[in-house]
């Protein structure tokens, strides 16, 4: 996205009014059902959701990569409400940074956004009703941790070289990438309907390590990407399976106002760093992710070393993909 405008003068006017129009209906509703005494109850959601939210703006990875597992296994939320909720809140969080995105007319690639979006949204169709009723959320996000991490590690060993070169889009756009990114999008979407995210950092995955683009683009680029995706995934839940509970709409009502301020925030910082910065922010986001659900989940042996091949498979396969990268 190129524009002439001087950046210190961007105003981005239509993130302003989205949250002007949040922030007086949210307070509204508050007022009128005097609601403000749940805050005597989600006050330690409303803490996860403040952090998460910024590293939702300021990453690849989606509130949720964050809130779901201390919601399910340090709060003792269930998992289909801590899912749930991580579609509502982000279709107030990632709207909110979406929109400052766009209104500051940051860099992104509208065919890695556009193909995976359609890649995702067969995914997420799929996933709601063919996988979630038949998987293990502690399994699944064990799976995932480890997978992410290893591509963590193998982004770090790729940009590890002085001479990385890198691009602000996919070059020499073809029909085959239109299918491959459909096909990381298909998948991306399955993992977002178990945990309310994934298809962001899944992406970003074949993007920085195959395409060779640029973490300053691909990060708001896939921020628009589960932004897309959740707004999808709420309309889902409260319309088509109607499985939206009141505990998931109590929590999202406490955490609207916070969401709407730092996830926007998250992006705004982020496109001040510079490409390496963002990467090593990555990095650090994927091992605690990690080990933080090592020490919260206490995996057994067999789970601990399914992890660990995980893991060296995942380092193989993004470093194949970083060796057969596109030219």
């Amino acid at each position: 996205m190129q524009s002439n405008i001087n950046p210190k003068t961007r105003i981005p006017w239509i993130y302003l009014f989205f949250l002007t129009v949040v922030m007086s209906s949210w307070f509204w509703y508050m007022i009128s059902h005097d609601s403000f005494e749940l805050y005597t109850r989600q006050w330690a959601t409303v803490l996860t959701m403040i952090f998460g939210s910024f590293i939702a703006g300021a990453s690849p990875e989606g509130s949720a990569a964050v809130a779901y597992p201390i919601f399910t296994l340090i709060l003792k939320i269930e998992p289909a409400i801590a899912r749930n909720f991580a579609f509502a809140i982000q279709s107030i969080g990632m709207t909110s940074a979406s929109l400052l995105i766009i209104g500051l007319r940051l860099k992104v690639d509208w065919n890695y956004i556009l193909f995976v979006t359609i890649g995702g949204v067969f995914g997420l169709f799929l996933g709601t009703y063919y996988v979630v009723p038949y998987i293990s959320p502690v399994q699944a996000k064990l799976f995932f941790v480890s997978l992410y991490l290893s591509f963590g590690i193998a982004l770090w060993m790729q940009n590890r070289k002085q001479q990385r070169e890198v691009f602000e889009s996919i070059q020499n756009f073809t029909n085959s990438d239109k299918g491959r990114l459909i096909i990381f999008g298909l998948v991306g979407g399955i993992i977002s309907s178990i945990f309310g995210t994934g298809i962001n950092i899944f992406t970003f995955c074949l993007m920085t390590i195959y395409y060779r683009v640029s973490e300053k683009v691909a990060t708001p680029s896939s921020v628009i990407i589960m932004t897309i995706e959740t707004i999808l995934g709420l309309f889902i839940h409260t319309q088509l399976t109607k499985d939206f509970q009141p505990e998931a709409f109590e929590i999202w009502l406490a955490c609207v106002p916070f969401v709407a301020i730092f996830a926007p925030l998250g992006a705004f910082v982020i496109s001040k760093m510079p490409r390496k910065s963002i990467a090593t922010l990555l990095y650090y986001i994927l091992i605690i992710q990690f080990f933080g659900a090592m020490i919260v989940i206490r995996p057994t042996l067999i789970q601990l070393s399914i992890c660990g091949l995980i893991l060296i498979l995942g380092v193989g396969l993004f470093s194949y993909l970083a060796r057969v990268r596109k030219v």
